[in-house]
């Protein structure tokens, strides 16, 4: 019985090196919960502003088209929100990957970043050839669905976790596709909430 008990913990342990060889384990569950916590502040901000807009009359439109202030604002707010998330991300993936000794850039963490960043660099493209268009309706639609299938595409490189959340983005990416014009809305859930909630929970199951 010893030496069944041996063998399956010789296995348990090898599978855990191969674990740790093809999958990147250090994300961090707190950095989710500060991008949950970042994207609800800029959020706030963008809601604030937009009323202001509508209490002086100004409007979303000014002869037609949505004036230079305003795409400027929403771009450095959008920044403000990725440079914060990035950077605490970044900080606390660097923080952890040396506490479980893994090397934070190596051939499966290029992996990941390249399988992350493809349909990111995709729908990117597309937000701003909505934009050209004038289609700013379906802008936050299209972050969330190609958010989520950034995730999707990633998560076998990482937590295999992550694929529920890029399937809960995609679907509430299609929600939002549906009513247009709640973007705002949509994006705190998608960006903030349910980065806090799977933050939380990645914390809980791996970060302890």
């Amino acid at each position: 019985m010893d030496g069944k008990n041996q063998h399956l913990e010789t296995l348990t342990e090898i599978r855990s090196l191969m674990e740790k060889s093809s999958k990147f384990i250090s994300l961090s569950g707190i950095s989710g919960v500060f991008a949950g916590v970042f994207a609800i502040i800029g959020a706030s901000i963008a809601y604030n502003y937009i009323q202001n807009l509508h209490h002086q009359d100004y409007g979303y439109l000014m002869n037609g088209k949505i004036n230079d202030e305003f795409y400027m604002f929403f771009f450095l707010n959008a920044l403000f929100v990725m440079v914060s998330s990035l950077s605490v991300g970044f900080y606390l993936t660097v923080k952890k990957a040396k506490k479980n000794n893994q090397t934070i850039w190596d051939a499966t963490s290029k992996r990941l970043a390249i399988n992350l960043c493809i349909p990111l660099f995709t729908g990117g493209v597309f937000c701003f050839i909505l934009l050209y268009h004038g289609l700013i309706g379906l802008i936050a639609p299209t972050t969330l669905l190609f958010y989520g299938l950034a995730l999707i595409n990633g998560s076998k490189y990482t937590i295999n976790d992550i694929r529920y959340l890029g399937i809960c983005e995609i679907i509430l990416g299609l929600i939002s596709a549906i009513y247009i014009g709640y973007g705002l809305f949509f994006w705190v859930i998608g960006f903030g909430i349910l980065h806090i909630v799977y933050g939380i929970i990645m914390y809980s199951k791996y970060d302890k």
